[in-house]
């Protein structure tokens, strides 16, 4: 399966599946469209349900390197495009300036002059150049993750970007994407995402699995779990969403569990055992209060009877 040739929506399924990422047929149709249609992925949707994953699967499947760019708040420009490396430039001056090989105005054939300070070799290209100044010919998986992070300004040079695919370094002037690159985009829903981004884009929603589909996705990432203890988890943490959480668990936080239940040995599920393991799974201490005790004991009785 290559780039140019992306396959059918139904071999994009299997081969995701043989990543160990399953997917249903929607996802699986917006990632066929997304690389047939060469248009940016948004994929919006809880923590932990597997928006990032998408990306680094899409990088596996196709065969190229992953570009990614962590959002954060405060997250500009030359953070995300590129900056001079001012230290090594410095550095650089100085050694010309010792050996006499510096000029003032830079027009002597056997000096050096401030200009030749910015080149490519002083430049330090941070994600969005990467994707963009594609050193090996191949357009790369870029994703930008968790992009309602980020400032509104950030999200309107963003824009811009996904528009054209190039970039103008004043210094050295435009470059200019050959391929554009397979965009995955993800948001939290913190706050909203502004509608000229996504109507450039694919737009697809990754809810908490069902029962039967986060089982399918345990057995894939955790095959050494024992079939019993993998449906006790799986049906624990489906119910304990249905609990008034400040963070409910996503698949990320149950595979977590599930790996830790293992390296303890575990065959099933015991209330002990869940009481102690808590924090693999819930991340804020009033939901591991709320749980413990009363709750869990509730919930595994109800998963260890079925």
């Amino acid at each position: 399966m290559t780039l140019d040739m992306p396959g059918s929506v139904e071999q994009w399924q299997e081969q995701l599946g043989a990543h160990l990422y399953i997917a249903e047929r929607s996802l699986a149709t917006a990632i066929f469209l997304s690389v047939r249609l060469r248009k940016p992925l948004f994929v919006e949707g809880e923590a932990g349900v597997g928006k990032t994953e998408i990306a680094k699967v899409l990088a596996e499947v196709l065969q190229r390197p992953l570009i990614r760019l962590q959002c954060y708040e405060g997250l500009d420009v030359s953070s995300a495009l590129y900056e001079w490396n001012y230290a090594e430039q410095i550095l650089q001056i100085r050694i010309w300036e010792a050996a006499g090989q510096l000029a003032s105005d830079g027009r002597s054939d056997r000096s050096h002059g401030i200009k030749d300070i910015f080149t490519p070799d002083f430049l330090l290209k941070r994600p969005l150049l990467q994707a963009v100044d594609q050193a090996d010919g191949r357009a790369p998986v870029l994703l930008i993750d968790e992009l309602d992070r980020a400032d509104e300004e950030f999200e309107a040079f963003l824009l811009e970007l996904l528009a054209e695919f190039q970039v103008t370094v004043p210094e050295l002037g435009t470059i200019r994407a050959p391929e554009p690159p397979v965009v995955v985009i993800t948001s939290n829903r913190t706050r909203e995402i502004h509608d000229a981004l996504k109507r450039r884009c694919l737009y697809h929603w990754i809810d908490y699995p069902s029962l039967e589909k986060e089982y399918r996705i345990v057995q894939a990432r955790v095959p050494a779990a024992p079939e019993l203890l993998a449906q006790q988890v799986v049906g624990f943490v489906q119910d304990l969403r249905n609990t008034d959480l400040y963070k409910r668990p996503g698949v990320a936080e149950t595979i977590d569990w599930l790996n830790a239940l293992v390296a303890l040995d575990q065959r099933s599920l015991d209330e002990e055992t869940v009481n102690d393991t808590l924090g693999a799974l819930l991340k804020y201490q009033d939901d591991i209060r709320q749980v413990r005790g009363a709750v869990s004991r509730r919930i595994i009785q109800k998963v260890t009877s079925s």
